[in-house]
C-alpha cells in the first residue's frame, strides 16, 4: 500500500510534492477560459462572470452576463444577473472574511455574501478614480488597490473600514507591465498599503509618500508574485528566466530559463517552497536549485494560492498541489525503515496475524514514541478519510506499548480529523487542510458555516468540541425570524425558545433586535422577556421607544449606573414627558435630583418648576445663586485674582426664588428673608461702587454695619439700621466694635455721653481694654454700677486693691442685706443699727 502511495508523487531533490484529487466539479458547460474566475483562500467558494474581453460562442446561455457562485465542489450557490452602472468590471476577488468585492471602471464597489445578496454598504474609490477611470485592480485578503488610467494608485487598506488613500505619484509615462500589493504586517503601527509597479525599465515601490526605484538589473519583468510570508518575490522575465528575490535587500535567490518566451497566464506560490507558472496547456512547478516538475492539462486552470499549497481548479476537478509533509514521507517513502514506517508496517503485520509484527516492535523501541507521533501527524494531512483510520490505527497500536506519550495529541487529532472531514464533505465543499484550520482557526470556520447556511453542522461541531453554541444559535434564531415573516409570532416565539434554552448563555437581546429590526415589535418584546442581563434589555427597550418599560427594568436591576443611563437616555427627549415618566419612579426620580444638585442645578430647576414644586423650585435658585459665587472664589484661588460675581444674575435668581416661595401659602417667612437678602445684596453693592472698595457683597447685616462705622459711613451705617430695623441694643454694640478696632478713642467717648447707652458702659470697658488702653477704660469702669462687673474691670487692667475695695464694698452690702431681713423684732432692730454704723465708720459706706 506504501509503495502505491508514494508511486504519486513528484521528486524535486530531496523533496517529494503530490497533488491529490478533492473533487469532481459538479457545475455543467462551466468553460473557466471564457470566465472572470475568483477564487477565496481557505477552500472558500468561487465566484465567476463571463469575460467580455474574449471573444467566445455564446451558445444557449444569455447574452446578459451572470455573475455566479459555486461552491469549491462546483455546488451552485447563487446566481444573479449582472447589470450594476458604472462601466465593464474590472476587479473581482474575495476579502478574508468571505465577502465578494467587486470593482466597476468608475471605481464603484460592490459587495456580495456567498448567497449574491448584495450588502448595504457601499463604497468608492473616490472622485478622481471617477474621472480618470480604473484600468486594473487587485483585491487581496482586506485591501483593494487600483490603477487609474492615468497610472495614479488608489488603495483601500482595509475595506471593513473603507478609508480611500491616494499613493504617491510613480509618474509613469506608460502602463506598469504588472504590479503586486505588499499589506501591512499585523504588527506595524502605521497600516498602509505598498505596491511593486514593473515598468519597462524599472520597478518602483510605491507607498503613501514615497516611490522608490528598486536596485534590480534584469527586466523587464512581466508578471511577480508574493509568497504567503512575504518575504519572497518571484518574476517573470521578458527572456522567460524566473528570478526569485528576496524582499528585505532583493537580493538574488534562484534563476532559472523556463525555455518559454510567452509569459504564464498565472504566476503563483506553492506554500513558499516553489513556484507554480501555467500556460494554456501546462503547469511548471520551479523549486530550488532550479530544479523542476511539469503537470500537462488540455483544460484551463485556476491557481489558489494556500499556506501550505496551491488548489487548483478546472472544468472538471479540484485539486491539492502540497510539498508532502516530513511525517508523511517518514511512513510512504519507497524504501523507508523509520520509525513510523516500521510501526505502519507491524500494523500490516498484526492483521494479517503474522508474528513479525512483535519484530518489528522490539525494532523501534526506543523510537517508539516519535513512530506514534509521525503516524498521528501523516493522518492529518491524508484527505482520504480510509488512510486516516489506518495511519490512526497505526498510532493507537504503538500507544499501547508507549510510555510518556501525551495521549490528548492523538485524542486532539481525531477530533481535528472529524471536523475536517464533516467539512470536506462534497455538500459541504470546503476542502480544508489541516494547516488551513490551524491558521483559520476553528471560531472562524464555525462562521463562514453560518453564512452558509449550514446551522446545524456548526451546532454538532460546537457540541463536538466543547464550544459555546451562542453564536451559532443567535444566527439561527435571527435568519429564522427573516424567513418566517408570515408565522404567528407565538408559534415563532415557541419554536425559538424550544432551541435557544439549550444555550444557558444565549443572548436573547440580540435575536429581539433582529425581530424589531424586521418590524416585528410584538414579537422583539416577547422575546426580549426572556433575557436574564438587563445591561442587554435597556438599550434595546430605549431603541424600541419603550422608555418606562426600560426605567423599570433598571431600577429593578439594583444597578445605579443602569438607571442613569436610562434617565440620561430619556432625557434626550420631550422635557415634558421626561419629567413625567421620572415621577413615576420615586427611586429614579430621587438619583436624577442627586445627580443634577451635583451637576446641572438649572436642569434640576426646570424640572421642579414643571412639576410643580415650587418650594424645591426655590432652594434649587438660591443654590444656583451660592454656586455663582462658589465658582468666583475657585477662580480667583487658581488665578490669583479676584474674581467679581455679577450682581445681576444672582438678583434675579433670588428674586425668582422669593416669587417661587411667595406663591406657596407655608413659605411666607422664606420669601420674606429672601427679599431682605436681595436689598442687602442691592445695598451692599451700592456701598462698593461708592467706596471703590469690593468688602461689603455677601457680608452680614452686622458686619456690613460695622464696616460702615470703621470707615465712617455713619448715615450709611444708621440707614441700614433702619432698613433692617436692627435693635438699638445690637447697634450699639457694632459701633462700639467698630470704634474701639479702629482706635478712634474721642468718638467713642462721645458716643457715650450722647446719651445714656442702652447696653450699658461695661461694653465701653471691655472694648477699651481690648483695644489696649487701660486709661480710656478707667473713664467707664467709674460709670459702673455693678459691684461685681466694676471689681472685674478693675482686676482686668490689674488695678488689684482698687478691685479688694469693690468687692469689700459688695460683700458689705451683701451682709446688711441679709441682717436687714432679720431685723424685723425690735432686738434685733438695735443690733442692726448698731452694726450698720461700725461698717458705715470702718468700710465708709
Amino acid at each position: 500500500m506504501s509503495v502505491s502511495i508514494a508511486a504519486e508523487w513528484r521528486s524535486m531533490g530531496d523533496k517529494f510534492y503530490r497533488k491529490q484529487e478533492v473533487y469532481t466539479m459538479c457545475w455543467q458547460n462551466v468553460d473557466l477560459s471564457r470566465h472572470k474566475v475568483a477564487c477565496a483562500p481557505f477552500g472558500g467558494p468561487i465566484a465567476i462572470i463571463r469575460d467580455d474581453s474574449k471573444i467566445v460562442q455564446l451558445r444557449a446561455e444569455s447574452a446578459r452576463p451572470r455573475l455566479q457562485i459555486y461552491s469549491a465542489s462546483g455546488t451552485l450557490l447563487a446566481s444573479i444577473p449582472w447589470d450594476r452602472p458604472g462601466g465593464k468590471l474590472v476587479g473581482l476577488g474575495w476579502t478574508e472574511d468571505g465577502i465578494l468585492v467587486c470593482v466597476v471602471q468608475d471605481g464603484t464597489i460592490f459587495q456580495y455574501n456567498i448567497h449574491g445578496e448584495l450588502q448595504d454598504l457601499q463604497v468608492t474609490m473616490g472622485k478622481e478614480c471617477w474621472n480618470q477611470g480604473v484600468a486594473h485592480c487587485i483585491i487581496q485578503h482586506r485591501a483593494v488597490v487600483c490603477l487609474t488610467e492615468h497610472n495614479q494608485l488608489f488603495s483601500i487598506p482595509d475595506i471593513r473600514n473603507p478609508q480611500v488613500e491616494a499613493l504617491a505619484d510613480p509618474n509613469l509615462e506608460e502602463e506598469p507591465l504588472c504590479l503586486v500589493v505588499i499589506e501591512p504586517k499585523p504588527e506595524e503601527t502605521y497600516q498602509h498599503v505598498e505596491v511593486l509597479l514593473a515598468g519597462p525599465a524599472s520597478v518602483l515601490r510605491v507607498g503613501v509618500d514615497s516611490v522608490e526605484e528598486l536596485n534590480i538589473s534584469f527586466g523587464p519583468i512581466q508578471k511577480m508574485a508574493l509568497d504567503a510570508s512575504g518575504f519572497y518575490l518571484a518574476c517573470f522575465t521578458f527572456d522567460g528566466r524566473l528570478v526569485v528575490l528576496r524582499t528585505q535587500n532583493y537580493g538574488l535567490v534562484s534563476d532559472s530559463n523556463t525555455e518559454s518566451a510567452l509569459p504564464p497566464d498565472q504566476l503563483t506560490w506553492c506554500g513558499s517552497d516553489s513556484v507554480l507558472l501555467y500556460w494554456e496547456d501546462r503547469l511548471l512547478m520551479v523549486g530550488p536549485k532550479n530544479r523542476s516538475i511539469q503537470y500537462d492539462y488540455d483544460e484551463s486552470l485556476c491557481l489558489v494560492p494556500e499556506c501550505d499549497g496551491v488548489r487548483i481548479v478546472s472544468n472538471s476537478y479540484t485539486e491539492f498541489l502540497q510539498l508532502v509533509p516530513e511525517s508523511t514521507v517518514s511512513v510512504f517513502k519507497i524504501g523507508s525503515t523509520s520509525p513510523a514506517a516500521m510501526l505502519y508496517d507491524a500494523l500490516d503485520h498484526f492483521d494479517r496475524r503474522s508474528a513479525k509484527a512483535d519484530e518489528n516492535l522490539r525494532l523501534i523501541r526506543p523510537t517508539l514514541t516519535e513512530a506514534v507521533d509521525s503516524c498521528i501527524g501523516a493522518a492529518g494531512h491524508e484527505f482520504d478519510v480510509g488512510q486516516q483510520r489506518t495511519l490512526l490505527r497505526a498510532a493507537a497500536y504503538g500507544l499501547a506499548f508507549c510510555r510518556g506519550f501525551p495521549r490528548d495529541r492523538f485524542s486532539k487529532m481525531c477530533r481535528t480529523l472529524r471536523v475536517l472531514n464533516a467539512v470536506r464533505n462534497f455538500e459541504i465543499g470546503i476542502p480544508l487542510s489541516v494547516k488551513q484550520l490551524e491558521k483559520l482557526t476553528v471560531p472562524k470556520l464555525i462562521v463562514r458555516l453560518l453564512r452558509a447556511d449550514r446551522h446545524l453542522l456548526a451546532y454538532r461541531m460546537c457540541h463536538y468540541l466543547d464550544l459555546s453554541p451562542e453564536v451559532v444559535l443567535t444566527d439561527w434564531a435571527s435568519k429564522k425570524i427573516e424567513s418566517s415573516l408570515t408565522v404567528p409570532d407565538a408559534s415563532l416565539l415557541d419554536s425559538l425558545v424550544a432551541k435557544l434554552k439549550a444555550c444557558s448563555v444565549i443572548s436573547y437581546a440580540s435575536v429581539s433586535a433582529k425581530a424589531h429590526e424586521l418590524g416585528r415589535h410584538k414579537l422583539a418584546a416577547m422575546i426580549l422577556d426572556y433575557e436574564p442581563q438587563s445591561s442587554k434589555q435597556i438599550p434595546l427597550l430605549i431603541k424600541m421607544k419603550e422608555e418606562e418599560r426600560a426605567l423599570t427594568k433598571a431600577v429593578q436591576s439594583g444597578d445605579t449606573d443602569l438607571v442613569y443611563s436610562v434617565i440620561f437616555q430619556i432625557a434626550t427627549k420631550d422635557l415634558n414627558e421626561f419629567h413625567r415618566i421620572i415621577l413615576a419612579n420615586p427611586l429614579a426620580r430621587d438619583l436624577f435630583v442627586s445627580f443634577t444638585r451635583q451637576t446641572d442645578l438649572e436642569l434640576l430647576r426646570q424640572f421642579y418648576i414643571s412639576t410643580g414644586q415650587l418650594q424645591a423650585a426655590a432652594e434649587t435658585m438660591l443654590r444656583e445663586s451660592w454656586e455663582l459665587v462658589r465658582r468666583a472664589k475657585k477662580q480667583s484661588r487658581e488665578l490669583g485674582v479676584l474674581q467679581h460675581v455679577p450682581l445681576g444674575p444672582r438678583v434675579s435668581l433670588l428674586e425668582k426664588a422669593q416669587k417661587r416661595y411667595a406663591d406657596t401659602k407655608d413659605h411666607q417667612l422664606e420669601a420674606n428673608s429672601v427679599g431682605e437678602h436681595v436689598k442687602l445684596l442691592k445695598f451692599q453693592h451700592g456701598l462698593e461702587t461708592t467706596t471703590g472698595k469690593a468688602i461689603f457683597v455677601d457680608s452680614s447685616v452686622s458686619d456690613t454695619i460695622c464696616t460702615c462705622l470703621s470707615m465712617g459711613l455713619y448715615a450709611d451705617a444708621e440707614k441700614l439700621r433702619s432698613i433692617f430695623k436692627v435693635p438699638i441694643e445690637r447697634f450699639y454694640l457694632l459701633k462700639i466694635k467698630a470704634l474701639s478696632a479702629t482706635y478712634n478713642w474721642p468718638a467713642l467717648e462721645k458716643f457715650a455721653s450722647e446719651k445714656k447707652p442702652p447696653v450699658g458702659f461695661k461694653p465701653f470697658v471691655d472694648a477699651c481694654i481690648e483695644g489696649g488702653n487701660n486709661n480710656e477704660a478707667m473713664k467707664y469702669i467709674l460709670k459702673l454700677t455693678n459691684l461685681q462687673e466694676k471689681a472685674d474691670a478693675y482686676r482686668r487692667i490689674g488695678l488689684l486693691n482698687e478691685a479688694s475695695e469693690v468687692e469689700a464694698q459688695k460683700d458689705n452690702g451683701e451682709l446688711l442685706g441679709r441682717l436687714r431681713f432679720f431685723g424685723q423684732s425690735t432686738s434685733a432692730g438695735n443690733l442692726f443699727e448698731n452694726i450698720r454704723d461700725r461698717l458705715s465708720f470702718q468700710g465708709g459706706y
